[in-house]
């Protein structure tokens, strides 16, 4: 695990909406960072997927970029939008990427290779 912070995730099947709610939290004491993390970000991503007919629909969000330290977070709410009353199985990610400021300028840390990214809803039709 590397997000501590308690999140809910809610899925709306008759609004189309799936909602990832990260309340505030201190990120250093809820999140184990990689060494040379200086920042990063919470990302969510809502799918609707059509297994029958190979196609899907996908809406991605993200917080911006925020600071690795002890000051405690605004609340985080990711809303990602797909069709509104689906039929298809509905799934929502939740996520975190890592950053490292180096002279002002925001880098992947080590390219992505320490994000994180999980399944945290389902919902089957």
């Amino acid at each position: 695990t590397t997000l501590y912070a308690p999140f809910t995730g809610t899925i709306d099947r008759v609004a189309g909406t799936l909602t990832a709610n990260v309340p505030a939290f201190v990120p250093i004491n809820m999140i184990a960072a990689p060494g040379g993390t200086t920042h990063f970000k919470i990302v969510s991503a809502g799918a609707e997927v059509d297994f029958e007919n190979e196609t899907f629909v996908m809406d991605s969000q993200a917080s911006g970029i925020l600071p690795w330290d002890a000051t405690a977070t605004a609340v985080i709410n990711l809303a990602n939008a797909v069709t509104a009353n689906s039929t298809h199985p509905l799934f929502l990610a939740l996520g975190i990427e890592f950053y490292q400021q180096v002279n002002g300028q925001m880098y992947p840390l080590k390219n992505g290779a320490y994000n994180a990214l999980a399944l945290v809803k389902v919902s089957g039709q």
